[in-house]
């Protein structure tokens, strides 16, 4: 399954849900391939800076012709994770053309709902050609028992595309981890946050 990661607004935190995604999967037993489709090259330095190997490769692919170049790399993973480009463009329309399965990270915040806007648009205008394409929110960086996090699910009951039941809560370790190019799963595998991306992980791999 080939996923990107797509939102046209910066912050959210794509890049972080990207890596912990892709090592979700690796320790998982899947194969996995990070392809960092950001020009800005976050996962790039984040692999840069781990002292050890990584679970997973990552690969720098940031041009608009991703739906042709990735056909050659599928056959040797079960699963590409793509950290795909901040806004919408030529980039991210490949990307989405390169993928089975939209995640679309949204902070509980009425301005992430509104900047949603112009990624389910250009979904919707891809889709057109890929009848089969699969879009998901997934609620990011949530503040445990506060008003807004309820209020995001409700408002986004008004776009097409489902929202998974998995939450995924802003945590401290989040940040450590990427700072020391690890994922959460490995400074804490027991932990709240490794919980919650094991249970996004199972619960994309039932789609």
């Amino acid at each position: 399954m080939i996923i990107s990661v797509l939102n046209q607004k910066g912050g959210v935190g794509k890049t972080t849900l990207s890596i912990n995604l892709a090592a979700g999967l690796t320790l998982d037993g899947q194969r996995t391939l990070l392809i960092d489709a950001d020009p800005q090259g976050s996962a790039l330095d984040w692999q840069a800076s781990r002292q050890s190997d990584s679970l997973f490769p990552v690969v720098g692919m940031a041009k608009a012709t991703l739906h042709k170049d990735i056909p050659g790399l599928a056959a040797h993973y079960d699963h590409i994770v793509i950290d795909g480009p901040p806004r919408v463009n030529d980039l991210a329309r490949s990307a989405i053309m390169a993928s089975d399965l939209i995640m679309i990270p949204v902070q509980p915040s009425p301005y992430d709902i509104w900047a949603a806007d112009e990624i389910v648009k250009l979904i919707q205008e891809v889709a057109i050609y890929k009848p089969l394409l699969k879009s998901l929110f997934v609620i990011n960086r949530l503040v445990a028992n506060t008003a807004i996090g309820r209020d995001v699910m409700e408002a986004l009951k008004d776009y097409p595309f489902e929202v998974v039941n998995t939450v995924i809560s802003q945590r401290v370790i989040f940040a450590e981890s990427a700072a020391a190019g690890l994922s959460v799963m490995e400074v804490a595998p027991k932990g709240p946050a490794s919980k919650e991306i094991t249970s996004l992980v199972n619960e994309l791999l039932k789609l």
